[in-house]
């Protein structure tokens, strides 16, 4: 005679407090809560407000761009209980906002992101706005860009919009990141024009070569890494760490990269604070230090000529 198992309840559902009527009261609540938590920022936002405006605009299906107008409009049950797993999964199991929403934002460009990807965020988006001026001014815009580390497909889409006229190869080494990848690169229409590539940085690039290298690789010190917050460590772990020195990605690169370069052609390289570090991976070479609106020296430029002698 078989006995019956017994059945896992289902977890019990946290409801929301009654006293949380507007949309003021959740954006109060929610705030109040990642500050008890000691949430981290950084992936998309930088402080708490922003974050929670977004989160609670998009958990309403509102435009994320009009707060005002809603700022006292009541709440259903069925509202406030989507709003309760929000809180839920952003200070409590710490989920970043962007794996809770599905979407990150560059500037204007909005992309599908899920833990295969580490979450867009860029100072390169921030230089290329300007076209990388003055860097390219003599040459032209770039024919063809090589976006190395591509994860999400971010910087490749954002290229791809800034050089209309450009075609852009994004290479990464984790296939399932490239999945992402091109969906994204399907949302924004750009498939004649963008072709994703899955190889250990160059590898797979043959003798390609380019006017524009970009590359935002993983860069995070062995150090940094086990003081990660817990935010960040829901990202994967391939996308952030390199190594004792976090230069691991950037020496190789560096090495390769003057073999893929057109006369007269740009590798840039994202360091974020690692200055330093860069420095002292690549003793002799003229890095140049480009500044952003948000940081000192997060990216550093070299011409083809200084990587082929």
């Amino acid at each position: 005679m078989k006995l019956k198992t017994a059945e896992k309840a289902p977890p019990k559902k946290t409801l929301p407090p009654d006293e949380l009527l507007s949309v003021r009261d959740w954006l109060r609540f929610l705030m109040s809560r990642m500050g008890a938590a000691e949430v981290a920022f950084g992936q998309g936002f930088i402080d708490a407000w922003d974050e929670a405006v977004y989160l609670v605009l998009h958990t309403l299906h509102l435009p994320l761009d009009r707060l005002e107008p809603f700022l006292d409009a009541a709440l259903t049950a069925d509202e406030c209980e989507r709003l309760m797993r929000v809180v839920e999964r952003r200070c409590e199991e710490r989920e970043p906002a962007a794996y809770i929403t599905g979407e990150a934002w560059l500037g204007g460009l909005r992309f599908r992101v899920d833990p295969r990807v580490i979450i867009p965020r860029s100072h390169l988006f921030e230089l290329m706005q300007e076209g990388f001026s003055p860097w390219l001014d003599e040459a032209g815009a770039p024919a063809r860009i090589l976006d190395l580390c591509t994860g999400s497909g971010c910087l490749a889409v954002a290229a791809a919009h800034v050089f209309p006229e450009a075609r852009v190869d994004a290479v990464d080494l984790s296939a399932d990141a490239l999945k992402v990848a091109q969906l994204n690169i399907h949302d924004h229409g750009l498939r004649d024009r963008v072709e994703v590539l899955h190889g250990d940085l160059f590898d797979a690039l043959e003798d390609r070569r380019y006017d524009l290298i970009l590359c935002n690789p993983p860069y995070v010190t062995d150090a940094a890494m086990d003081a990660l917050p817990e935010e960040f460590r829901k990202e994967p772990a391939m996308a952030l760490g390199a190594g004792a020195d976090g230069m691991d990605i950037v020496r190789r690169l560096v090495a390769d990269a003057g073999r893929h370069l057109n006369p007269g052609g740009l590798l840039l390289v994202e360091v974020g604070r690692n200055q330093a570090e860069a420095e002292a991976a690549l003793p002799g070479l003229p890095l140049v230090w480009l500044d952003t609106d948000s940081a000192a020296a997060p990216v550093f430029l070299l011409r083809a000529e200084d990587l082929t002698g």
